[in-house]
């Protein structure tokens, strides 16, 4: 199974879809008197907005659309620089470019998210936010993010499509930006096959968030609405079959957490004094989710000998999460020929000119070469995670992959290579 929620299907979501299907009403728009009506997308979105600790959330039917939204509602367009990581998903930088801004493509530190150096040294009076993305689980380092961007005027997007359930220092993930957008698809700590939520603490941006994912409307319309619409809209909407999955999933989130990170202190554990092996740098321990151990080798070479006795690969090598995989950002390949934003008049006009080119992030290429991801919970191919443990996992099968981890790596480190 591809992520702990997917596994985790029972009873709990039958009850709650045969509920929708039972009253023949799917859509998230109803009338309070319809007793088909059950308001599964409204209660969802209260509940993530309480778990959150903020006032609102927009749940939408993918995490790239609550990326779209995110940047959408706060502003962000032609002529705006977004400064984003070099190891993230697709989505994070293919969002931006549908924004018709540019993606800005950042280092990478020891916690495998942006680097707060590097991203100070690539503001210019063209950037316009810094996307903040808590891969595989680990909250970025927000607080040195977040003072940046107050120091030159900017935006805090955080992008915790692969951490709903994290917490920074006692905040949750998505709370601590002007907005957090999650992913709820099948690689997630929850999932309904697809969706996605948009979260905020301000009510302007909230109603635009709406309004974005719903054809221009008004929060929480009725009906048919005409007219009172502050711009033109997507259609991101979440249905109630969705909605009525993840209401159950969400209930397991104790369950699921509490699972993912005793599994991971043990394999952690066991494999913590092979010679040569260092972990990446969990910025706050209580607080991640636990989806992944990730280690680093001596060098690259003993990485990929060691990753391919185990049948994995090592992390750069894990296509559309490392910039240098993605040949349709690198060639700045868009819809249409001309190559809009790129090229765009909005920014060109502003001595904007960008290129990206494997390589450009040499810091980010060394440390994912020598990286291997060990599965927790998500078994993921793309994030190079097909070698580990799936959540449910007794402590002898732990055991037994800590065992074979470090048989193979400490006869390569003593080989050196």
């Amino acid at each position: 199974m591809p992520g702990p929620g997917m596994e985790l299907i029972g009873e709990e979501e039958k009850r709650e879809v045969l509920e929708v299907l039972e009253s023949g009403y799917l859509f998230r728009y109803g009338s309070e008197d319809d007793p088909r009506f059950k308001g599964k997308v409204w209660a969802l979105e209260q509940e993530v907005a309480k778990l959150s600790r903020v006032r609102y959330a927009v749940a939408v039917n993918s995490g790239t659309s609550a990326l779209l939204v995110a940047l959408g509602g706060l502003g962000i367009g032609p002529g705006d620089e977004v400064i984003v990581p070099g190891y993230t998903f697709v989505a994070s930088m293919s969002s931006v470019v549908y924004s018709r801004a540019i993606p800005v493509l950042a280092e990478i530190d020891e916690t495998l998210n942006l680097d707060p150096s590097d991203v100070e040294e690539r503001v210019s009076p063209r950037t316009k936010a810094i996307m903040a993305v808590h891969m595989l689980g680990n909250p970025a380092r927000l607080d040195e993010l977040k003072a940046i961007a107050e120091r030159h005027g900017l935006l805090l997007i955080e992008d915790c499509a692969q951490a709903f359930g994290a917490s920074y220092h006692g905040r949750p993930i998505g709370s601590i930006g002007k907005a957090g957008t999650f992913s709820f698809n099948i690689y997630k700590t929850i999932t309904a096959g697809d969706g996605g939520m948009v979260i905020t603490d301000d009510e302007e941006a909230y109603e635009r968030f709406f309004a974005l994912h719903d054809q221009g409307h008004k929060p929480l319309r009725k009906g048919v609405e005409v007219g009172h619409r502050p711009f033109i809209g997507l259609d991101f909407r979440m249905t109630e079959l969705s909605a009525a999955v993840l209401l159950a999933q969400l209930r397991k989130l104790p369950r699921i957490l509490a699972e993912l990170r005793q599994t991971k202190a043990r394999l952690k554990a066991a494999i913590a004094d092979v010679p040569g092996v260092t972990f990446r740098h969990i910025t706050d321990p209580e607080g991640e989710i636990a989806t992944i151990l990730t280690v680093f080798l001596p060098s690259e070479e003993v990485a990929r000998r060691v990753a391919a006795e185990l049948g994995t690969k090592v992390v750069a090598d894990s296509g559309w999460h490392v910039y240098s995989n993605m040949e349709h950002i690198l060639n700045q390949r868009t819809v249409t020929p001309e190559r809009c934003p790129f090229t765009c008049p909005y920014y060109t006009s502003k001595g904007g000119a960008i290129r990206y080119e494997k390589g450009m992030l040499p810091r980010t290429d060394a440390l994912l070469a020598r990286a291997i991801n060990i599965s927790i919970g998500v078994v993921d191919p793309g994030l190079g995670s097909a070698f580990g443990v799936h959540i449910g996992a007794s402590p002898q099968e732990v055991d037994v992959v800590a065992e074979r981890f470090r048989r193979v790596a400490e006869r390569y480190v003593r080989a050196g290579a």
